[in-house]
Formats: structure tokens, sequence, C-alpha cells
């Protein structure tokens, strides 16, 4: 099976503007593509995944990946399917993230000569003369398309702004300056970025001439339509001190049933005639194929010796005995203490067991939360600094969260 055949078969094209062309250049090895990341966080995140084992799937079959970081158009923020205007950073937050972007795309593809390369579209979108801009660039757009385009659908119904409203401008030129400096000749992204990079394919035919490609990934969606990679604190970062391995871990390892063999065939290289041995597997035995996915997929991200230990912890937790050492575990400061006590929803807060003290207070009363093993329903239970000396408490919100918490 080639290249694009196996993307077919793992479900992860949605749509491309010339099947022949692309499936060519991408067998032969052809493409100098290109996925842009806007640097909106110091992390990137599970959303950002399918995009990465894209790139890593294409580099593998001698293709060349160029990773764009939105230093420019970070500044305005994409508003695809959103139906809220994104929080406006400052250059120095732009470029922090930036900077924390390349160390975690190293986990995936490989930089350097010939290989891959990280681009910053800062380098020609920040010192744009607007009026030559306006004149070279603006007369390509239909404002009646634009207004069509499915990535300001959300928008429009709380109002776009103008500064929204240039961003697939914005994306169309970087295709743009990407095809003149560095021959890349396909771009890739979400479905939801399918207006934005017909955009680009239309600006380089109309301006040079000549032609240019674009696909899109299917998105990760879970067995209800919804984004995957969220969870009741926030999002699965890539960063361990934001998500660390054993959450990272868990997250894959606690999927329903109806989602793993989905996240198997599009996020894993696994061979795809052992993924369909695995759509056979009920019961227990599909428990073994969640273990699987969620240590192909920490090791991809953390190493191999960082999933050996969030494996190993998740089963000293569910079977019971082994190494506890790798639990996540939170440290209770001074300031977690009043006259040195601290209640039980304090402790389920500060660990992050809990977003709030009033749903803390609600997984108490419900019967969801158990210290050392003996469920707790009393909201007014308190511990001292004592209570959690030598190894600490193991304390548990519902079936699947579970910190260690120690005093100093």
């Amino acid at each position: 099976m080639n290249c694009y055949e196996e993307l077919k078969a793992r479900g992860l094209i949605a749509q491309v503007t010339n099947e022949e062309e692309i499936s060519k250049m991408i067998n032969n090895g052809e493409a100098t593509f290109y996925i842009g990341f806007d640097p909106t966080a110091d992390s990137l995140h599970v959303g950002h995944f399918m995009a990465l084992c894209l790139m890593k799937r294409l580099q593998m079959a001698g293709n060349k990946p160029i990773a764009l970081v939105g230093g420019g158009t970070g500044m305005i923020g994409d508003p695809s399917g959103r139906s809220d205007l994104r929080k406006v950073l400052t250059i120095e937050d732009i470029d922090h993230n930036c900077e924390c972007f390349k160390k975690q795309m190293s986990c995936f593809i490989e930089f350097g000569e010939n290989k891959a390369r990280m681009v910053n579209n800062a380098d020609w979108l920040r010192d744009l003369n607007y009026m030559e801009f306006i004149r070279d660039i603006g007369p390509h757009f239909s404002v009646n398309n634009m207004l069509r385009a499915k990535c300001y659908e959300n928008r429009m119904a709380n109002g776009l702004s103008f500064l929204e409203f240039n961003y697939m401008i914005l994306q169309s030129y970087d295709f743009y300056r990407l095809f003149l400096d560095y021959g890349c000749n396909m771009q890739f992204g979400g479905d939801d970025q399918w207006s934005n990079m017909l955009g680009g394919t239309e600006l380089i035919r109309r301006k040079l001439g000549k032609d240019a490609h674009a696909m899109t990934i299917t998105l990760l969606l879970n067995s209800e339509g919804k984004k995957m990679g969220k969870t009741v604190g926030g999002a699965v970062w890539l960063d361990p001190n934001k998500t660390t391995p054993f959450e990272f871990y868990q997250y894959w390892r606690n999927l329903p049933d109806a989602d793993v063999l989905t996240c198997l065939r599009m996020l894993t290289f696994l061979p795809l005639e052992q993924i369909e041995e695995m759509s056979l597997w009920e019961g227990a035995k599909l428990n073994e194929a969640k273990e699987i996915l969620a240590m192909h997929l920490t090791e991809l991200v953390h190493g191999k010796e960082e999933a050996e230990k969030a494996n190993a912890a998740s089963k000293s937790l569910f079977v019971g005995g082994g190494d506890m050492s790798n639990v996540p575990t939170y440290v209770l400061q001074d300031e977690d203490y009043r006259d040195d006590t601290i209640d039980l929803s304090g402790v389920l807060v500060v660990s992050g067991l809990s977003k709030t003290r009033s749903e803390a207070r609600r997984n108490i009363e419900q019967g969801g939360v158990s210290v050392e093993g003996e469920v707790i329903k009393d909201v007014k239970k308190t511990f001292t600094k004592e209570d959690f000396a030598g190894e600490g408490l193991l304390v548990k919100r519902g079936k699947k969260n579970f910190c260690k918490v120690k005093s100093e």
C-alpha cells in the first residue's frame, strides 16, 4: 500500500483539490508541504495531533514538511469555528509561544538541512506596507465569496470584526510566500481550514499562473461528534508541565470503547492489519487495545521511559499494589492551609482534582471522593500537615482521577 492509499485507509483525508496529482506527488516524495500552527498558547495540544502525525507520515515517505508558526497571523487569531473573538496576545507572548513549539514538534518530525524546516510568518507579515499589500493582493479576493466561507460561519452570528476578516487573506498570502521562497507546492490543514486553503491556491494561480494544491485532514472527533482533546480540567497539552505524562496516558487509556479504533487508525503508526484484528476484541480485551493506544501515543510525545512509568502507575492504581512512585503527586504548600488545617474541598482544588470549591463539595456530597480507599461524604472533613506526612494520602475523585497528596 502506498502512502496516499494508507492515508485514505486510515480515514485521514477529508478534501483535496486534485486527488490524482496530490497522490502522485505524495507517493513519489515530491511534496514540499506546510501546515500552520498559530501560537495561541505556549504548548501544542491534542488538537494538533492529527497534523503532527500527518507530517511524520509524509516525511517518512520522502516529502519535505514546513512547520509554519504564526508569529504574524497570531496577532489576529484564526476565527475558524469560533463563536467569540480570540484573546489578543502581546508580541512577547507570541514569540515565546513560537519558541516552545519546535521542541515539541521535534518528537514527530526531523528538522535539518533537506529535512523539515520551521518558518515564522512574522518574517513577512509584521513589516507589511498596508497600502502596497492591499493594492497588490486585495483585488484577487471577492468579499462575497469570503462572506460565504465556512471558516467565518460562527463568527458571523455574533459579529465578525474586520480584524478577523483579514485572516483568510493573510493565510493565503502565507502560502503564496512559501511557494515563492521555499518551493512549497502543497498545504495541509484541518477540514475547517478549507476556505482559507483554497484562497491560497487561487492567489498563487492568479499571481503566478501556477498550480498549488491543498488537502484537509479529518478532524479528530469522538463518537458524539465533539472535538477530542478536552477534559474537565481543560485541554490535553503536549507539555509535561501542563499535562503530566501520566495524565496524558490516562486520557487515552480512558477513552470510550467507540473511539479506540478510530484513534488507533488515525494517530498511531501500527500496521492497519494489526488494528483490524483489534476490531474483533471485546470486553477486557478491548481494554488491552486502549493500553496499546495510550502507550504508543505517550511514547511518541514523552518517550519510552515516561510511557512505561505512566503505564506502571496506572496499573498500580487500578490493579492494586506495585510501584506508586509515578502516580501524580501534589505537595501541599504553607499557603494551602488555614490555621494549620485544610478541608477536603481545598485538597481537591489545590491538587487539581476539582476545578472549584463548589464542584468539590458536589463531588464529596455525591460520594465520589475517597481518601486512601475510604469514601468521605463530610464536606467539613479537615486534615493537618501530619496527615499528609511521609508517603502522603491517595485522594480519588470519581473512578479515574487520582492524586497522591503530601506535605512538605
